[in-house]
């Protein structure tokens, strides 16, 4: 049995449940009453007929019992009061306070006695409420676990989709960054003509454009600076291949 627990704090009052079970005296309630004085944490209240074994695990913050158990051995019955708090569930309360009452009855098997029979039932029906609530408890788990493994296969047929686009993407990316280095490329070869190759497309402009040259235009087309345009121009002519026409 475990020893009772500091005063509680709650403002909610507990359910209060019990049960009875046909029992005798095989001695006396003072025999009842010395074999249970061993426990510490247990008061005792003896009559002249009857024994009070009262339990508190628990206080609520006024002091009062709040987690807690009332065992009256009499001459012809015993009855078992209990608290049922809140954050605790009737059917575990019970089976706790069950095993509580078996565990004081082997202690005081001597002196007093109950009607097996009553008890067999009474652990049947403990017994049944635990594997009731074990049963909703699964239905519940079960019922989780169906809708989670339904959000996990659409989740991974998500991410089947997305890697599925993803790869495009990756290989549209590569296919525009092969693009993009065959441009770079070919940017780069005009960039570096020679000037006389560039001599060579400024005389064959002039010459397809009757004689005219827009700088701009030459130097657009070419990817070459409008500068370095207007020195070979100013070359061509020096150099008499042109002429400038007032």
């Amino acid at each position: 049995m475990a020893e009772p627990n500091s005063n509680l704090s709650t403002s909610s009052k507990p359910q209060v449940d019990g049960f009875k079970l046909a029992g005798s005296f095989k001695t006396s309630p003072k025999e009842v009453s010395t074999a249970l004085r061993s426990i510490s944490f247990l008061e005792i209240a003896p009559e002249k007929s009857a024994v009070n074994v009262v339990y508190v695990e628990s206080k609520d913050i006024n002091k009062m019992p709040y987690l807690f158990s009332l065992l009256k051995f009499k001459e012809n019955e015993l009855e078992v009061i209990y608290s049922i708090p809140a954050e605790i569930g009737p059917r575990k309360r019970r089976m706790d306070v069950i095993s509580y009452l078996l565990n004081l009855l082997s202690l005081v098997s001597d002196h007093y006695q109950v009607d097996t029979k009553a008890v067999y039932q009474l652990l049947e029906q403990g017994v049944k409420d635990i594997v009731s609530s074990v049963s909703m408890d699964y239905n519940k788990l079960y019922t989780t676990y169906d809708s989670l493994k339904k959000e996990s296969e659409d989740i991974r047929k998500k991410v089947a989709r997305l890697n599925e686009q993803n790869q495009a993407l990756l290989n549209k990316n590569f296919e525009l960054k092969s693009q993009n280095d065959e441009l770079r490329t070919r940017l780069s070869q005009l960039e570096t003509l020679s000037d006389d190759v560039l001599k060579s497309k400024l005389q064959q402009w002039i010459s397809e454009h009757s004689g005219s040259i827009s700088v701009i235009e030459f130097s657009k087309l070419y990817q070459v600076p409008e500068g370095r345009v207007e020195e070979l121009l100013n070359r061509l002519v020096n150099e008499g291949y042109l002429s400038v026409v007032q």
